[in-house]
């Protein structure tokens, strides 16, 4: 979508060599080599990869993306600069619940939060972009070598302290918060959105529709179309789901991807499977702009690239302008 095609060679040869290297990572770490770091376990204990003071090879005047693992249990809302994201990310997570990766392109909110854990799905996700910040606050011990092989920035509460804070409005672990400014003081701008999303007028056809719900095991999003707001408004477990300024959350399109959801070979230390969400391949989705459905096909056909979504006579799909709400849900 952006860039010129030798950027684009050179980013896809470099997260091919992170690939190779995070394969064989990979198996190190289910072996029980490597050094197993234990994961935020829900009790407030941050313990993530040793602290990296060093700056980032060829990334200290490069802005880039940042991705942020988001805290989305009900004891989390409601939650601090969501609204500002370009692209919202939903996803399940363990015990069917949901958890949200927010991403940051043309705009920093003073604050974002609460941040939680990263899972293995955010890695191959993630590499749509090019040299993007993830920051989260901790993984299963396993996990870490991949995450810290990955062609991407990893910045933990160890890694960046200045970065995180604790609020005071929620217990721990619902209150570890973010200062993006300290991780990337420069956005990069919707260049570098390289999620292969269009935006324009809408497609012809769709069906009217103002209101649809997604459902976890144990979770569940709701889009109502406003037409004043020419917006679609966010209900968690059917409640408004609001910003911590009262805000409603309120995307101008909503994705709806039906994806397959694997299990993973990692778990949480109750030890309940972590769930792998597949988002390179191809099937169906719904996509919900101005009051309208559409279903459509998408197709992701590498890691390194974004995802395209067509109509039936494979015509591209244009989103409104505004933010993006991605929900990955389980193909039937």
């Amino acid at each position: 979508m952006v860039g010129t095609e030798h950027r684009a060679r050179t980013r896809r040869a470099r997260t091919a060599a992170a690939l190779l290297t995070a394969t064989g990572l990979f198996a190190a770490g289910c072996t029980g080599h490597g050094t197993p770091v234990p994961a935020d376990d829900g009790r407030g204990h941050i313990r993530t990869a040793p602290p990296d003071t060093s700056e980032p090879s060829g990334k200290a005047h490069r802005p880039s993306v940042l991705a942020v693992k988001i805290d989305n249990v009900r004891a989390a809302r409601p939650q601090t600069g969501l609204d500002s994201a370009d692209v919202v990310y939903a996803e399940q997570v363990e015990g069917g619940l949901s958890r949200l990766m927010a991403v940051y392109a043309t705009k920093l909110p003073k604050a974002v939060g609460p941040v939680r854990s990263a899972r293995e799905s955010d890695l191959e996700l993630l590499r749509q972009f090019e040299d993007p910040t993830l920051a989260f606050s901790g993984a299963q011990g396993k996990l870490m070598p991949l995450i810290n092989r990955a062609p991407l920035t990893a910045r933990t509460p160890e890694q960046a302290s200045g970065a995180y804070f604790r609020g005071t409005d929620k217990a721990i672990p619902h209150n570890l918060y973010l200062r993006p400014k300290r991780l990337v003081p420069d956005t990069p701008g919707a260049a570098a959105l390289t999620t292969g999303f269009r935006y324009g007028p809408a497609p012809a056809g769709g069906t009217p529709d103002t209101s649809e719900t997604v459902r976890y095991p144990a979770a569940r999003f709701g889009f109502t179309w406003s037409q004043s707001r020419k917006r679609w408004l966010v209900s968690m477990d059917g409640a408004p789901d609001v910003t911590a300024d009262g805000k409603r959350l309120a995307p101008a399109t909503v994705v709806v991807q039906y994806v397959k959801v694997r299990k993973s070979a990692f778990h949480d230390f109750l030890g309940n499977n972590s769930p792998y969400t597949v988002t390179v391949g191809s099937g169906r989705a719904k996509v919900l702009r101005d009051g309208r459905a559409f279903d459509v096909h998408w197709k992701r056909a590498k890691a390194a690239e974004g995802t395209e979504f067509t109509t039936a006579d494979g015509s591209p799909v244009n989103f409104a302008e505004g933010q993006v709400w991605v929900v990955f849900a389980k193909a039937s």
